[in-house]
């Protein structure tokens, strides 16, 4: 132990010996010329061959574009005389109703046939494949027609006691309107392919996340709120969003069976006045504006989802692009500039 004078200040114990200097090594042979060639700026690598096929592409769209704006068979005015007309609102409201409709009660019963997928009892996995296998090869159409005339193979139907006395009945003319085929048709559909993609996003956890959480004493329902779900999402939210989109524009199909949606509310008009193409326009229009918003949204939801593995700039990973930055980097024509080379200059 090292004594201090109380009359004075202490002294400090003596350090350990500083390393000794690494021995000198060979000196680094330079020639004429090499310190222009390290200050030299780095310039991007040049693509002759994707200037030439953008400039292409350039000429091309601009082309297509001119003829859309200039073709008077399009008739611009009508198309904008007939945007916002009753009959055309009023389908638009039809379709995003049965897209939003089909879409909550589809998932509902996906839902509910994963679980079936995903159990130990050997009779429901068995329903529940049968079901995803027969709905998924039957097209969507098959299945409005077949819902619509429902009535010729079973003109009633009642509700009893199984092989027993009958309590009601009902007759299945007066039950299957267009709309309801068109609910039932399409939210079937819709339950067996969401099923799949709710299964999936669940097995692509890691069965070690749920045996940490058991370890740690959580139960069952905690482990998939806290545990499951929220890593299966990032999985599930891509797939689902297409379908959304999908199913926004498979309702079109349902004015096969006179339900007055946006495209049967276009053929409508088109049938009295034979403007075929300025009506289609119309609803081709409320597609695309209807699809966009739609894609916005599950842009916002997927990185919602993903901030738990996002990007972070202070761990030394390039931070997270926002919406317009990707659209930004997706849309030059002429090749992208190597940012990251000439930060090395």
């Amino acid at each position: 132990m090292t004594q201090h004078d109380l009359s004075g200040p202490a002294t400090a114990a003596p350090g350990p010996p500083d390393p000794a200097p690494p021995p000198p090594g060979p000196a680094l042979h330079t020639a004429a010329g090499d310190k222009e060639l390290l200050s030299a700026r780095l310039v991007p690598l040049r693509h002759p061959g994707q200037w030439a096929s953008a400039a292409a592409l350039s000429v091309l769209f601009a082309m297509l574009v001119n003829t859309i704006v200039t073709n008077r068979r399009f008739q611009w005015d009508v198309v904008g005389d007939y945007f916002v007309r009753g009959s055309i609102m009023h389908g638009l409201e039809l379709t995003l109703w049965l897209t939003a409709a089909v879409m909550a009660s589809g998932y509902l019963l996906g839902i509910g046939v994963a679980a079936m997928r995903l159990s130990h009892n050997p009779v429901l996995r068995g329903l529940a494949f049968g079901f995803v296998w027969l709905l998924r090869s039957v097209p969507p159409l098959v299945q409005l027609l077949f819902w619509y005339e429902l009535a010729s193979l079973y003109p009633r139907l009642s509700v009893g006691v199984p092989f027993g006395p009958e309590f009601a009945h009902f007759k299945t003319a007066h039950l299957f309107s267009g709309i309801l085929a068109a609910y039932v048709g399409l939210t079937l559909d819709v339950a067996a392919f969401s099923s799949e993609i709710v299964r999936g996003g669940l097995l692509a956890v890691d069965p070690g996340q749920r045996e940490a959480a058991r370890a740690l004493g959580m139960g069952d329902g905690r482990i998939f709120r806290r545990i499951v779900l929220p890593q299966a999402m990032p999985a599930i939210v891509p797939a689902s969003g297409n379908l959304l989109i999908g199913m926004l524009k498979a309702t079109s199909i349902v004015s096969v069976i006179a339900v007055q949606d946006l495209l049967y509310s276009t053929q409508l008009i088109y049938t009295q006045n034979f403007l075929i193409m300025p009506l289609l326009m119309v609803a081709t229009i409320w597609y695309i504006i209807l699809t966009t918003l739609l894609s916005v949204g599950q842009f916002y939801v997927e990185r919602y989802y993903a901030r738990g593995s996002g990007r972070d700039s202070r761990a030394g990973r390039p931070p997270a692009r926002g919406l317009w930055q990707i659209a930004r980097g997706n849309l030059p024509l002429f090749g992208r500039t190597r940012t990251d080379l000439a930060g090395l200059s």
